[in-house]
């Protein structure tokens, strides 16, 4: 296999970022180490003198968004750099990825605003290019994660903005930071330290997430777009709900891990329980700059079913992501489903960057 083509990452800013494969357990090994997994926003920042610019991983362009974070990579000693890294906006001892979302605004004196009231933070876990060495992302990691520690100890002291991702080769501590997982964690990222920087490709990179259950009632549930096979209309989404201390019921999320064979009895049931107001509290389709139309087009429920879910991360009062159907709870009372059951002991992952 013909070598692959050398490149100088300094001249090349649209650089693509390295991606991680979803596993269910830590690798082990002696080519592995391991890293928190950051519940922000994956970010190539890239410096050439005065200009910055930040890239996502989706190759989106960052750099309006976030004006202190380029003022402050400005202020660095070095004047040429590209690292690899995540966004996260701390609350208390805590990462906050709502008040992330909130700072991709498209009024700049919103933008502006945010970047005074929620300043975020850079958490660097990789270095792939300095003006003494353009191609350091050729290099193994074993070679690149010394190279960041000491640019992050020439640049980083004392600095508001900048932080250096911890790591280890121990297993039993990335399990603690597996079981620990929460609040600005959201699992552990296992690299392999034997390989160069695999851009745009999940050969060097895992991701393992923590899994929780919750029993949720289903106080409503959409139509698939698509018709089942005899032409009706068949359940495409369920609608999550919880219970608060005053009984009001919330829409925290929803399900569509359904198979296929099981929708049209299951649309059956539920068509049977349609009644209004199906959520007493937060619903679908309230006020939020990310609704649609199709938010809005769901068919409310009486609170009768209750379904056990399997879910990674909940902030906001909500699943920040589709949830997996683990089983039935007709022994479950609907009023037993609340927002108690997800409270979890308090993380702190500020104390992972000191």
């Amino acid at each position: 296999m013909p070598a692959r083509p050398r490149r100088s990452l300094s001249r090349h800013p649209d650089l693509q970022a390295m991606e991680a494969r979803s596993v269910d357990a830590i690798p082990r090994g002696k080519e592995w180490q391991y890293e928190p997994k950051w519940d922000g926003f994956r970010c190539l920042l890239s410096r050439n003198g005065d200009e910055v610019t930040m890239q996502s991983k989706a190759g989106e362009d960052l750099t309006r968004y976030f004006p202190e974070v380029v003022a402050a990579a400005r202020e660095l000693k070095v004047q040429k750099f590209v690292l690899d890294g995540e966004l996260v906006v701390p609350h208390g001892k805590t990462f906050s990825f709502d008040d992330l979302l909130q700072r991709i605004h498209p009024a700049a004196s919103r933008v502006t605003k945010l970047s005074q009231e929620t300043p975020a933070l850079f958490i660097a876990f990789d270095l792939l290019a300095t003006a003494k060495d353009g191609e350091l992302a050729e290099h193994p990691l074993d070679e690149r994660r010394p190279a960041l520690e000491a640019f992050a100890n020439a640049n980083f002291k004392n600095h508001a903005t900048f932080r250096l991702s911890p790591v280890t080769t121990s297993f039993a501590t990335a399990e603690r930071w597996l079981a620990r997982s929460g609040a600005g964690s959201d699992g552990v990222i296992a690299k392999r330290i034997d390989l160069p920087y695999q851009a745009c490709n999940r050969d060097g990179m895992q991701k393992i997430k923590r899994f929780r259950s919750a029993d949720c009632v289903i106080g409503g549930f959409r139509y698939a777009t698509n018709k089942g096979g005899n032409g009706q209309k068949v359940v495409g989404s369920l609608l999550l709900g919880l219970y608060d201390d005053e009984g009001l019921l919330h829409h925290v999320g929803f399900t569509s891990a359904i198979k296929k064979e099981d929708k049209p009895a299951l649309t059956a049931k539920l068509e049977a329980l349609i009644a209004p107001p199906g959520f007493t509290g937060n619903a679908p389709g309230g006020p939020s700059r990310w609704s649609t139309e199709r938010s809005t087009q769901w068919c409310p429920l009486k609170p009768k079913l209750v379904i056990e879910v399997c879910y990674d991360h909940f902030s906001g009062d909500r699943f920040r992501h589709g949830t997996s159907i683990l089983r039935w709870r007709p022994d479950k009372a609907p009023r037993q489903c609340t927002f108690d059951q997800l409270k979890q002991k308090a993380a702190d992952p500020m104390k992972l960057l000191a």
